[in-house]
């Protein structure tokens, strides 16, 4: 699978007027490349805030660096270089993001849901808006499936278990399409460096995926039987429907809402976990996307309140026609980053 960007026809144009200070050429030149870069952060970096800043950085050093250019490799090539740098700069300097598994084991009782973990911790996702994983109209279902799998919560989840550089090498390598040696020299190692860097990368993706529950996609189910499936759960929830709810449900599902350290496993905790604190609350629920996966901006409206206010999104991962994983995100910037409304009436 190859993400990298064909030259634009007007490109060489934009590069020689960006060259002599010409702000706007240079917008116009990066313009085919910011998405694709900010999802190699995102990639990297498991938060659209630190993509963010990656980003910015990225195109800073470019603006500074372009007359150093020597066009030997593409403009994509050099601009995934700077931008894999900057995020591992940024990896060495930071925790990685963690999952709600990372944290402790899975609860029984819902009565004590814990306090909130703030500060940079938590892996986040990323509206599919401003993700780029679609492919050609004619593509092969398989590699479309692939492609939303590399943005999946549970790849960048595991990605964030991997050192920096073999992070890097995994996703130079297998998600964007370079060579070892085109790999090797846009890290400044070797090729040899790269090999066992990858081959490292890739038992850790074998140990990981299995154990994190998350491996299984959504796009295992055709898109009619995951329409109605979405349909009822936006009904069983905002109906309180315990029994329609459970039904949905995957035997081993997982429901997670950081920055809430709580999380619950298995169908009968799950269950418990709507039963006891979910469904106390009246909600809305509207359709949204994520990181490939669908979800939902879900609304609550609190006793002695006539609005409904953000309480969270949720993105869903489905495997043979259940609800596998649950994962709600509660912080007020990832839903203002998903763009929820202040209030629903």
């Amino acid at each position: 699978m190859v993400e990298k960007k064909p030259a634009n026809p007007a490109e060489r144009e934009w590069l020689q007027q960006a060259r002599a200070g010409d702000a706007s050429a240079f917008e116009q030149l990066m313009k085919p490349y910011r998405k694709l870069l900010h999802t190699h952060c995102y990639r990297m970096l498991g938060s659209p805030f630190d993509a963010d800043d990656a980003l910015q950085e990225t195109l800073l050093a470019a603006w500074r660096g372009l007359g150093s250019f020597e066009a030997r490799s593409s403009l994509g090539t050099w601009l995934n270089s700077i931008a894999t740098r900057i995020c591992l700069r940024m990896i060495s300097r930071r925790s990685r993001r963690l999952t709600s598994g990372d944290l402790g084991a899975p609860l029984r009782s819902t009565a004590e849901l814990g306090e909130p973990v703030q500060g940079p911790v938590w892996l986040e996702p990323m509206p599919d808006s401003e993700l780029l994983y679609g492919g050609a109209a004619n593509e092969d279902p398989a590699a479309i499936l692939l492609r939303r799998e590399y943005v999946g919560l549970a790849f960048v989840a595991m990605l964030q278990h991997l050192p920096g550089t073999q992070r890097a090498v995994l996703l130079l390598r297998e998600v964007l399409g370079y060579s070892a040696a085109e790999t090797a020299d846009m890290l400044g190692i070797t090729v040899a460096s790269v090999n066992s860097a990858l081959q490292r990368s890739r038992q850790t993706v074998r140990v990981k995926t299995p154990a994190t529950g998350q491996s299984r996609q959504t796009q295992q189910v055709d898109a009619q039987g995951l329409e109605l499936l979405l349909q009822s759960f936006v009904s069983a929830w905002e109906r309180h429907d315990l029994t329609a709810m459970v039904n949905l449900l995957a035997e081993d599902v997982r429901f997670t809402m950081p920055p809430l350290p709580a999380w619950f496993s298995g169908r009968a905790f799950v269950g418990k976990f709507f039963a006891e604190r979910v469904f106390e609350t009246p909600w809305r629920l509207h359709p949204l996307r994520g990181n490939g996966q669908p979800g939902f901006a879900c609304y609550l409206k609190q006793s002695g309140d006539d609005r409904f206010r953000p309480g969270g999104v949720v993105l869903l991962s489905v495997h043979d026609g259940h609800i596998a994983a649950i994962d709600s995100f509660l912080d007020p910037a990832v839903c203002r980053r998903f763009g929820m409304r202040d209030e629903l009436h």
